[in-house]
C-alpha cells in the first residue's frame, strides 16, 4: 500500500465524526509500521481523544519507529485535551504524514517545527497523483475552516427544481419534486452537517421532521427562520421529542449565533426566499442542485408531466 491507500483510510475514519465534533474539525488517523496497519483513529468529539491520540490508544504493538496518517496538521497546543504532538513524541513514533495544513494561520506549521526538535520527521502528504483524495481532504476540512477564520459556519444550500424551473407548483406545493433516491442522498447528508435550516412556509406546508432518514444523528440541530414567528405548535420538529430546534427571525442572526456557538455546516434545504437571502447577503458556500424530469407549468406536482426519456442527475 502507499501514503495514498494510507490516507484514504484516515478519509474514511474522519468521516465518522462528521457531524458530531463542532466545535473541532473532524478527523482520522492511521498508524502503519513495516507495511501492517496498528491502529486507526478519529475525533469522536468535542472534549475526546482527538484522531491521533484515539489511534495510539487503539493501537497494537510496539509503536516505535511507526508512521501515522492523520487528515489534518496535529494539534501542537494543549486545550482541552492534551497536545497531540505531545502523544505522538511519547509513543515512539518516528514520522508524521498529514495530508491538510491547519485552517488557523497561528498554528500552521508549528506542529512540523515542534515534532523535527524531536527528531520526528514531518511531512504533508504529495498530491501530485491524487487530485481527487485532496479534493475530498478539502470538502473535509473546510467548514472548519470558514469557522475558524469567519467565526461563521459554511452553508450548502440544496435546491430541487424541475426542467422549466420550479420548485414548488401554483398552490406552493414541493411534494415531491426530487425522487426517492435524491431524498435518500439528502438524508445522507443530514448525517454529516450540524444543522438544517429551512423557512417558515416550509414547516407549515411540508411539515418535515428535518432529520437523517438513516443513520440516526442525535446531534444535528434543527433551525427554523420565521420573521413574525408563528408556527403551528404541532409541527414534528415541536412535537417529536427528538432533536433540539431553534427560531430565528432571519437567517443572518441565526448563522452569526450558529457560529457563536462552534456550529461549522448548516445545510439549508427550504424555500427559495431563505436561498434567496442567503445567496444575497454572501452566506452560501455550496450549492447542491437537484434537476426532476418534470414540466410542472400551472398543474399540481402530481399531475406535473414526466419526461421518460429524460436522464436525470444530481449535481453538486
Amino acid at each position: 500500500m502507499t501514503d495514498v491507500d494510507y490516507m484514504l483510510l484516515a478519509l474514511a475514519e474522519a468521516r465518522k465524526g462528521e457531524g458530531h465534533t463542532r466545535p473541532n474539525p473532524p478527523v482520522g488517523a492511521v498508524i502503519v509500521k513495516r507495511g501492517k496497519i496498528l491502529g486507526k483513529g478519529y475525533h469522536h468529539r468535542a472534549g475526546g481523544d482527538h484522531a491521533e491520540v484515539d489511534a495510539i490508544r487503539h493501537a497494537k504493538g510496539d509503536l516505535k519507529g511507526a508512521t501515522i496518517y492523520v487528515t489534518l496538521e496535529p494539534c501542537s497546543k494543549a486545550g482541552r485535551v492534551g497536545a497531540c504532538t505531545d502523544a505522538i513524541i511519547a509513543a515512539g513514533i518516528s514520522e508524521v504524514v498529514y495530508a491538510i495544513s491547519d485552517p488557523n494561520p497561528v498554528n500552521r506549521g508549528r506542529a512540523a517545527r515542534v515534532l523535527r526538535r524531536h527528531g520526528i520527521r514531518c511531512r504533508r502528504l504529495d498530491f501530485s497523483k491524487a487530485a481527487a483524495l485532496k479534493g475530498e481532504l478539502d470538502q473535509l476540512i473546510a467548514p472548519f475552516a470558514k469557522h475558524v477564520t469567519t467565526a461563521l459556519p459554511y452553508v450548502t444550500v440544496k435546491i430541487a427544481m424541475s426542467l422549466d424551473g420550479r420548485i414548488c407548483d401554483l398552490k406552493g406545493d414541493a411534494k415531491w419534486i426530487s425522487s426517492a433516491v435524491a431524498r435518500k442522498a439528502t438524508g445522507r447528508y443530514r448525517e454529516r452537517v450540524d444543522a438544517i435550516m429551512v423557512g417558515a412556509e416550509t414547516v407549515r406546508k411540508d411539515n418535515p421532521s428535518l432529520l437523517s432518514h438513516g443513520k440516526r444523528n442525535d446531534d444535528l440541530v434543527r433551525v427554523i427562520v420565521s420573521r413574525s414567528g408563528k408556527l403551528p405548535r404541532n409541527a414534528q420538529v415541536f412535537t417529536d421529542g427528538r432533536n433540539e430546534t431553534l427560531v430565528f427571525a432571519d437567517a443572518k442572526t441565526a448563522l452569526a449565533e450558529l457560529g457563536r456557538r462552534g456550529f461549522l455546516h448548516v445545510l439549508c434545504e427550504g424555500g427559495m426566499k431563505l436561498a434567496v437571502s442567503l445567496a444575497q447577503a454572501g452566506l452560501v458556500d455550496e450549492w447542491i442542485t437537484v434537476l426532476s424530469p418534470k414540466v410542472i407549468g400551472e398543474l399540481p406536482i402530481a399531475k406535473a408531466t414526466v419526461i421518460s426519456n429524460f436522464k436525470g442527475y444530481e449535481d453538486k
